[in-house]
């Protein structure tokens, strides 16, 4: 498949996507002005800000999602059943979605570099730790704190680049980070699949460790000091104010709303895939397994074609198909065949990746205002629906299996379709 081109659209999406979004302060209002000495295309400190950011975001994804074809390893050593398996997923993505505010407040008055090397560091700590937990809940709660310090470095990392690179160069350095947050999150899952395969889940998860140790120890060589940090003293009373705006907005809260679902509908999906796979008819392997997981860059081509194409045609009128495209790939994984199994779960990722693109990138069409907290607030719910809806849909595995999920997930999507047929009637904002 050629290398798809990314575009705007796109590129705001993967930046707010399934690899968590970086956010600057939530309570800025007024840019700083540019300052002189910022880093350039060409120049070492460039070069080197680059490769840092790209592996923290790879180091980062990886050791978040890593676990996801695990849930099955996890099922059988502690004898849980899937839904239970699932909370070592959803304690992480939970928790870091509950951070991401407090750790931009907090590296507005510490700095940003300090902060994504803590946590790298701590978060790739806490992931070895898991590797010698002996009980379920302990290995629940490590994953819970690991989402907690883990969510440092997504929060501030785009901050950073704002501040220390040069307009005309951000673009580029921000590709480059986003790469790393989407490959991260890709590579993590096969890399875990695949040792898990030959040593178990525990080396698994060491060696995802161990990448997070060595993407800390390069970002605190590597990535220069902030030069153009300035320590913000944003308030809770204004933070209060600007979310009170957003909520009150004919379409955000129903923004908010669609991401809960549509990303709930997508890690339900995965999360119990691994486990239909390995039974009968299909009996594959774990390995086999983790090479669905390559499907994402399905995902990564179709969030730039739905971005061009809402370009094209506007938001409303590419959301609701992108949904429609989801459902029928969840209709094709229905048969107890291979073939059609594989290609549902690819038009499935298609949709969701296109899906939440359009949705994502509307956010920041309609908050004219704080609209770091808008992204915020989406992403918040985002990694919610991940955690409650993954988490939940195995409840329905556990009892009806396969159709069970389809029931369910068909019925988030058909909520999610009503969403999107509401904000399709939805007058734009001035000036949008």
């Amino acid at each position: 498949m050629a290398k798809p081109s990314i575009s705007l659209s796109s590129a705001r999406y993967l930046a707010m996507s399934s690899y968590c979004a970086p956010l600057p302060s939530p309570c800025s209002v007024t840019p700083a002005a540019p300052a002189p000495g910022k880093l350039v295309t060409g120049s070492a400190a460039y070069r080197r800000t680059g490769w840092a950011l790209f592996c923290a975001g790879f180091a980062t994804f990886a050791m978040l999602y890593g676990v996801q074809p695990l849930l099955p390893l996890f099922s059988a050593e502690f004898g849980s059943g899937a839904a239970h398996a699932s909370t070592v997923l959803s304690a992480g993505t939970l928790s870091m979605a509950l951070m991401l505010i407090p750790a931009s407040l907090l590296a507005d008055r510490l700095g940003r570099k300090p902060l994504m090397v803590a946590a790298l560091l701590v978060g790739a700590l806490l992931t070895l730790a898991a590797t010698l937990t002996q009980g379920f809940g302990a290995l629940v709660w490590s994953r819970a704190a690991f989402g907690m310090v883990l969510a440092g470095l997504p929060a501030v990392a785009m901050a950073y680049l704002s501040e220390e690179v040069e307009a005309s160069s951000l673009g580029k350095a921000l590709g480059l980070y986003i790469a790393g947050n989407a490959l991260g999150g890709m590579s993590g899952r096969y890399l875990a699949a695949l040792l898990a395969d030959v040593a178990g889940w525990r080396l698994a998860l060491a060696v995802l460790g161990g990448l997070g140790l060595l993407a800390a120890a390069l970002v605190w060589k590597q990535l220069p000091p902030s030069r153009h940090f300035q320590p913000a003293r944003g308030s809770l009373a204004q933070l209060w104010h600007n979310g009170r705006r957003h909520f009150a907005d004919a379409g955000l809260p129903w923004l908010f709303l669609s991401a809960f679902l549509l990303m709930g509908c997508f890690v339900s999906l995965y999360n119990y895939l691994g486990y239909r796979l390995l039974q009968a008819p299909f009996g594959l392997s774990q390995s086999q397994i983790g090479l669905v997981f390559l499907l994402y860059v399905v995902g990564i081509w179709s969030s730039a074609w739905a971005g061009t194409l809402a370009d094209r045609l506007g938001r409303r009128n590419v959301l609701w198909l992108m949904i429609v495209v989801m459902a029928a790939g969840l209709l094709l994984t229905l048969p107890q065949q291979l073939l059609l199994v594989v290609g549902g779960v690819a038009l499935f990722t298609f949709g969701f990746f296109g899906a939440h693109s359009v949705a994502s990138s509307w956010v920041g069409r309609r908050a004219l205002q704080a609209r770091a907290l808008a992204s915020a607030c989406y992403l918040t719910a985002y990694y919610a629906g991940s955690s409650v809806m993954g988490t939940l849909s195995g409840v329905l595995w556990e009892s009806h299996r396969w159709p069970g999920v389809a029931a369910c997930l068909s019925l988030l999507l058909l909520a999610a379709l009503a969403i999107a047929l509401h904000l399709r009637r939805l007058p734009p904002l001035p000036g949008t």
